[in-house]
């Protein structure tokens, strides 16, 4: 045999074996758990509350009658802006007039009473002091005295009397005129009229014990613009006031605007912001929007975030990498025993033994489970207190393989499609 041929079949033999080889190693790989990694590394994270609502002004006025009448007269339409003490609308103020008149009428008379009685008193003194002089001189009999004393004091209660139904008609037509008064509705406040349920010929009604009175009007102060947030029971101890917020408004997707808590509500809302029934157990909280535009209206649908904590350069992980897990379960079984019992979800907190841990990667491609302490929860990011150091590498996915990793298992690390910043983190 040539050395030539030699050659070529030591090659081939060679080839062949590394082949051999490479499938070996290939068929190993592919029983490998692909995984998903990253860094553990420094962040500033920011925690956040979502909530959705209303926006509503600050200071409003609903504005209804307190006479009963005909609207007359409607001087503004919605929309409009109006400054305190501008006229908005007249009820028909005929009768009330009328009965102005009649009180005022009733006073004067009575005011010319009391001058009559007055006189009949000075004219009763007189002659109760030439009687009571007639007696002393032993002129007249005691009768008649007592009788002159007896009209004095009966002039004086006629005019004692007079002077109590001056006052009466004195309260009387005050009452009236204010009722005369309360026909002609001017701005309370400077604002915009944002409802106007009302049309001119409409009556009036006032208001009772168990029935509302017709709302004419409800003019809003847009200067200070609050949104009406509802919040989940769950986020409410997290929220505190003073705090910033980011909100959007869906009139300007494209805008976010400032906001700070100035209101958190002591009771669960009974009814949504669209006015049904609330199925979940939600908080209102007011968040003062800073700069509103200037067409802002009252009702406009509101989403945001409130900034309920922050830290800087927190040692961060991301949210999926976290394993919420019975300690037992993640312990490979010994040869010849069963795996432990999955705990069922009756089972007590005791029984199940949850810890919070990440799978941490070992240079021999191995992974351990590291138990750790969480901080605050950030959007796509959580931070760790305790049990993990900036630059370890731990398993962040798929979700899917961190259900079933187990201590000790070896994996195979796949970042192709993770997304840079991921990898970073």
């Amino acid at each position: 045999m040539s050395s030539r041929l030699k050659w070529i079949l030591g090659a081939v033999a060679a080839l062949v074996l590394v082949l051999i080889v490479v499938a070996s190693l290939a068929g190993k790989d592919r029983n490998l758990t692909r995984v998903t990694t990253a860094k553990v590394g420094k962040a500033d994270l920011v925690s956040t509350v979502s909530c959705s609502g209303r926006v509503q002004a600050k200071t409003k006025v609903e504005i209804s009658s307190q006479v009963m009448g005909q609207i007359v007269n409607l001087a503004v339409e919605e929309g409009d802006v109006v400054k305190k003490g501008d006229f908005l609308l007249q009820i028909d103020k005929a009768q009330y007039d009328a009965t102005t008149k009649a009180q005022q009428a009733n006073l004067e008379a009575l005011f010319a009473q009391r001058e009559s009685d007055r006189a009949t008193v000075e004219q009763a003194k007189r002659d109760y002091e030439r009687e009571r002089k007639n007696f002393e001189a032993r002129i007249t009999s005691e009768q008649v005295m007592q009788k002159a004393k007896l009209a004095l004091d009966a002039a004086s209660a006629s005019l004692n009397a007079v002077e109590r139904r001056i006052e009466q008609a004195r309260a009387q037509l005050l009452a009236s005129k204010d009722s005369l008064g309360k026909t002609t509705l001017v701005a309370p406040m400077n604002g915009i009229v944002t409802a106007r349920p009302v049309e001119q010929g409409e009556n009036a009604v006032v208001g009772t014990m168990n029935n509302p009175g017709t709302v004419l009007l409800t003019i809003s102060d847009m200067s200070v613009v609050e949104a009406e947030m509802e919040v989940d029971e769950t986020d409410i101890p997290n929220v505190k006031l003073g705090q910033k917020a980011k909100m959007t408004l869906d009139a300007w997707p494209d805008r976010k605007f400032e906001g700070v808590v100035t209101e958190i509500g002591g009771s669960p809302i009974t009814k949504s912001a669209l006015g049904t029934d609330a199925t979940a157990v939600n908080f209102k909280v007011k968040v003062q929007l800073k700069d509103p535009p200037a067409a802002i209206r009252p009702g406009f649908s509101v989403s945001g975030e409130i900034e309920t904590d922050k830290r800087a350069g927190a040692l961060a992980i991301p949210i999926p990498a976290l394993v919420v897990a019975d300690e037992a379960s993640l312990k490979r079984p010994e040869k010849g025993k069963k795996p432990a019992p999955t705990p069922t979800p009756s089972a007590s907190a005791d029984e199940k033994k949850d810890v919070e841990g990440v799978f941490v990667l070992a240079k021999d491609g191995k992974v351990e489970f590291r138990k750790v302490k969480t901080g605050i929860t950030a959007e796509l990011q959580i931070e760790v207190v305790e049990g993990l150091t900036e630059g370890e590498e731990i398993v962040s996915g798929p979700f899917r393989a961190l259900r079933s990793l187990r201590i000790g298992d070896r994996v195979k690390v796949d970042n192709s499609g993770v997304p840079r910043d991921e990898k970073k983190s």
